[in-house]
């Protein structure tokens, strides 16, 4: 799959999943040390937002309007995914004030299992949103096509709105 970034076409490697299909499983740490895996989730309607690097200003702009619109939606569990390190994570969310369930890819599982590896920025993972329903399938998706700019927050929140 190809994308954007900043108008020069990057790569982005591997198979990414379907949506109507099971959601590909994952088990990562959180920046508390706990494991958060798929399977965990199961009864839960589970937005994931992904993004390359919360050190860069749209990174930063996702997370928070993520947070501010979806972190206390009753019965919709927020995941925030990248290859930050989870001090990096920790620090971010410490100087923004925001208390929220911050994921680290460190192995690089996530972005296997979900297709999102791009090699230009050091396997740091494609800028997307995906929303799975309370049975494990994936019902939203989306994977930005330009990765300098945001993903289109309220679609994503519809989606998973619909399904609460």
């Amino acid at each position: 799959m190809q994308v954007t970034l900043k108008g020069e076409i990057i790569e982005v490697l591997g198979t990414q999943p379907v949506v109507g299909e099971k959601a590909p499983a994952f088990s990562l740490y959180n920046t508390k040390d706990e494991k958060v895996s798929l399977d965990d989730l199961r009864g839960s309607v589970v937005l994931i937002s992904v993004f390359p690097d919360i050190n860069t200003s749209v990174c930063d702009k996702q997370t928070r309007k993520f947070n501010e619109t979806a972190a206390n939606v009753e019965g919709l569990t927020l995941l925030s995914v990248s290859k930050n390190t989870k001090e990096e994570l920790i620090n971010w969310c410490s100087a923004s004030g925001i208390d929220m369930q911050m994921l680290h890819d460190d192995n690089g599982e996530f972005g296997e299992a979900y297709g999102l590896k791009v090699p230009h920025m050091g396997n740091k993972l494609a800028r997307s949103v995906f929303v799975i329903d309370k049975e494990g399938v994936l019902s939203y998706m989306e994977i930005v096509p330009e990765i300098a700019t945001e993903p289109d927050e309220a679609a994503a929140l519809a989606a998973a709105k619909k399904l609460l």
